[in-house]
């Protein structure tokens, strides 16, 4: 620990004559052990910020000790809380410790010995440079490649005591690599490379033409495109991913023959993907939901069941729901305004799917992309891969949910379907799904003589060379979220607004939060995990305040309310956010710039969000029913619609 320390000192000094690097040094620790042997060793957890709770690793190397020992920990010389400390290594979120810019020092003392630290917190504006600089790159000069790495970057110079070679060297070995090792991306690195490679076959194999030509009696114009693309969107609920990957790479040889911009592909796309799977009580978002609200209930000893609270916070989760029933009106009417306006003008005027500059995530029009000449049309070479993967999908969830929830269990079948499906391994299904799917589309050609098995392999590789710029956005969109996670990103924007609201004022102010957060890190279930624990105590600890008992109807309302506050910001951040991986994915899936995605789709976003919180979370934290708030933003959107929007001929 001293030798480390010793190294962080010197790489602190090589800044110290630059005024940025003084800025943005993080932390400089001098940890001295009380005994020779270092039995303890302290140092922050990621960067030590003012304005977030202090986060301590704290390190216990005591061969004779077993079983937990007592602890006191001191702050600037005062006690500020006591653990049981163990064997190893172990994070402490120190709650109470909210300390202001400059050095403090930190001591542990135990049975087995004692250390001291030396710390130097910096100003917690620091931890959202690095998402506002990504965002604001990549909004500006329209590369997310550049702009994602860039927001790497700063962020690794935070933690790196602001040595720019050492920062630069850990934005690859440390966070981009770490984003790699993580076994749950490499699954989704594979299933994108899979799926990929399966539509590179069916392609090449006439399949998806074969399609086309078979929907062309019904999507006979732009309108009953989009809507076909909607419906899709809406029956595959079960996973986000696999929701955004097919319905992108299947519809969209249809909406280019329809002259529908890839954007607005990208947008209904991207707008029932998350919002429908995070509401219907089977997908594969349940369990992570469930689970969160169970362990905050179980903290507070809230007599509540978390399952049942799920299902009374569906009609509250007023984002999701408005942006399915918004995407469905802009698909059916044919109007928009704003940018997307412009993007479907110039489809349908000029036959320019993309802009001239655009570049997208993408790319199944190359030759290598399409059939050779003479081979037949069969729609089924492309349906019955398509169907493989939804079927393979849905049973692996079945499968792995089966396997950790007993029959015997459960007196009600549907309750038990419900947790079957909340507890499914959705990485091992996506992953069988798109192998199978993978299998049966090079089998079929492979029957039928459409390819030589040399053909059909460079068509898969060809299939999965255009997921590569998307592969690349994912990894780095990874990477900053690692940041953000080291820099306490989150801890800081809730620590901003944590104290100064009403039980009635806090469903719409938590969903502004888990918008923001959700928007700079790039991660729905990221945002849900931060701040579901902390909003339930929060909600639980005003309503007591401000006199109502946990018997109270509102009282109810209000812990329900916040809860889907958390749930449906999440989404939308998710769903706006240029580093979000579902919205990647939709520029993906669908082949368009991912900067233009991102810009036509904000307004339509943005919108529904603040007609959400007027009319449904405010309204409703005040006892209004959350059906008739529904009722009334359905009938705003469609005025809206037909107010704002403008046909695009």
């Amino acid at each position: 620990m001293r030798q480390r320390c010793g190294i962080l000192r010197a790489l602190a000094a090589t800044g110290r004559g630059l005024v940025l690097l003084s800025l943005v040094a993080s932390t400089c620790v001098a940890a001295r052990a009380a005994g020779a042997d270092d039995t303890i060793t302290i140092h922050p957890e990621g960067a030590a910020l003012s304005g977030s709770p202090l986060h301590l690793s704290v390190t216990l190397a005591a061969p004779s000790i077993r079983g937990p020992i007592e602890g006191r920990i001191l702050v600037d010389g005062a006690e500020r809380s006591i653990q049981d400390l163990e064997r190893g290594s172990q994070v402490l979120r120190l709650e109470d410790v909210v300390l202001p810019p400059g050095r403090h020092t930190v001591e542990v003392i135990t049975e087995a010995g004692a250390a001291r630290a030396s710390i130097r917190t910096v100003p917690g504006w620091l931890s959202v440079l690095p998402p506002l600089i990504a965002i604001g790159l990549a909004l500006i000069f329209k590369d997310v490649l550049i702009s994602l790495f860039v927001g790497v970057f700063s962020g690794a110079l935070i933690l790196s005591f602001g040595n720019p070679l050492l920062a630069f060297g850990r934005s690859v070995d440390q966070f981009v690599v770490g984003s790699l090792a993580d076994s749950d991306h490499a699954s989704i690195i594979i299933f994108t490379c899979l799926l990929g490679g399966m539509v590179g076959v069916i392609n090449r194999s006439g399949g998806t033409f074969g399609i086309v030509e078979r929907l062309r009696r019904y999507a006979t114009n732009a309108r009953r495109g989009q809507v076909a693309t909607w419906v899709m969107g809406v029956l595959i609920f079960f996973d986000d991913y696999a929701n955004t990957l097919i319905v992108g790479s299947t519809m969209r040889p249809i909406t280019d023959r329809l002259r529908v911009s890839r954007e607005k592909l990208a947008y209904i796309v991207d707008s029932t993907a998350a919002p429908v799977a995070s509401v219907i009580p089977i997908s594969t978002w349940i369990g992570f939901e469930v689970g969160l609200i169970a362990a905050a209930f179980h903290d507070l000893h809230l007599p509540f069941n978390a399952y049942s609270t799920f299902i009374a916070s569906i009609p509250f989760r007023f984002y999701p729901i408005f942006a399915l029933i918004f995407g469905f009106a802009i698909a059916f009417t044919g109007r928009d305004f704003g940018p997307m306006l412009r993007a479907e003008r110039r489809a349908s005027e000029t036959g320019k799917l993309l802009a001239d500059d655009a570049v997208p995530l993408a790319d199944f029009t190359s030759e290598s992309q399409t059939p050779p000449e003479g081979t037949p049309l069969r729609a089924i070479n492309a349906a019955l891969p398509i169907v493989t993967v939804i079927g393979v999908t849905v049973a692996g969830l079945w499968i792995t949910g089966a396997a950790s929830v007993s029959r015997v269990d459960y007196t009600s079948t549907l309750k038990w379907i419900q947790d079957v499906f909340s507890n499914a391994s959705s990485f091992s299904a996506l992953l069988w799904g798109s192998l199978a799917g993978a299998t049966v589309a090079l089998l079929g050609t492979a029957a039928q003589r459409l390819l030589t098995i040399r053909q059909s392999m460079e068509a898969m590789v060809d299939g999965i060379k255009a997921m590569l710029l998307a592969i690349v956005v994912l990894v780095l969109a990874w990477s900053i979220g690692a940041v953000c996670s080291d820099l306490h990103t989150a801890d800081y924007v809730v620590q901003l607004t944590r104290n100064v609201i009403s039980p009635h004022w806090l469903p719409v102010l938590t969903f502004a939060i888990s918008a923001a957060v959700s928007f700079a890190t790039g991660t729905s279930w990221g945002t849900m995990a931060i701040l579901m624990p902390l909003v339930i105590p929060i909600s639980n600890g005003l309503s007591l305040h401000a006199g109502y008992q946990v018997t109270d109807p509102l009282y109810y309302t209000h812990m329900v309310g916040t809860i889907s506050s958390v749930l449906a910001g999440s989404v939308w951040g998710d769903h706006c956010s240029p580093i979000s991986d579902t919205t990647i994915m939709s520029s993906m899936a669908s082949g368009c710039d991912h900067i233009a995605h991102v810009r036509t789709q904000i307004p339509y976003a943005l919108g529904v969000g603040i007609l959400g919180m007027l009319v449904g979370d405010i309204p409703t934290a005040f006892g209004v029913s959350p059906w008739l708030s529904i009722a009334v933003g359905t009938v705003l959107m469609i005025l809206g619609v037909r107010w704002l929007g403008q046909k695009d001929d």
